[in-house]
């Protein structure tokens, strides 16, 4: 075991760590085609009186419905501003098969500033949500220079939460023993 890749997965886990999805949802993503992952993200410092954002944004996430070469590596849009934290998506795809073939394509609109706390700001939003009932909207939250992260790790969880429902219907449509 070389210590590099140990030293490497526990700050990739401490990233992971570091954000938070305040409201999950439970829904799997489409087998085939196309399926959208809204969601609010938190960002700000904890301590009183800091700024607090507030961004709403979609991750689009595609499956191909024919494999080919060319799309045989998981592709990942608009989650990171720079090149760096794509190590660790890296990190992630070596570790899983589930993410082979997919896109991900993240849109998130501007920024809204709230002078609440992180905790003031979820709460408002899952009364919101609640009132709504909309049951497909997550919220994430995290330190602003973790923003790439959480959303990674909310499409990551749906994907890994999915793929027992996308098997199963891989075989019923025939496709899988």
């Amino acid at each position: 075991m070389d210590f590099a890749d140990f030293d490497r997965g526990q700050h990739f886990q401490e990233l992971w760590e570091s954000v938070r999805i305040e409201r999950p949802v439970n829904f799997s993503l489409f087998t085939f085609g196309e399926s959208d992952l809204p969601y609010f993200l938190v960002c700000g410092a904890t301590e009183k009186g800091a700024t607090v954002s507030i961004t709403r944004g979609e991750v689009k996430v595609t499956r191909p419905s024919i494999i080919t070469p060319d799309n045989a590596r998981a592709e990942f849009r608009n989650f990171f501003e720079n090149n760096e934290d794509e190590g660790i998506v890296d990190f992630l795809l070596a570790r899983s098969a589930a993410f082979s073939h997919l896109k991900f394509d993240n849109r998130s609109g501007p920024a809204r500033i709230v002078s609440d706390s992180i905790e003031e700001a979820v709460d408002r939003l899952n009364r919101q949500l609640d009132g709504e009932e909309e049951e497909h909207v997550a919220i994430l939250s995290a330190p602003p220079e973790m923003a790439g992260i959480a959303v990674l790790r909310y499409a990551s969880e749906r994907v890994w939460s999915s793929a027992p429902d996308n098997v199963q219907e891989l075989r019923e449509r025939g496709f899988l023993p």
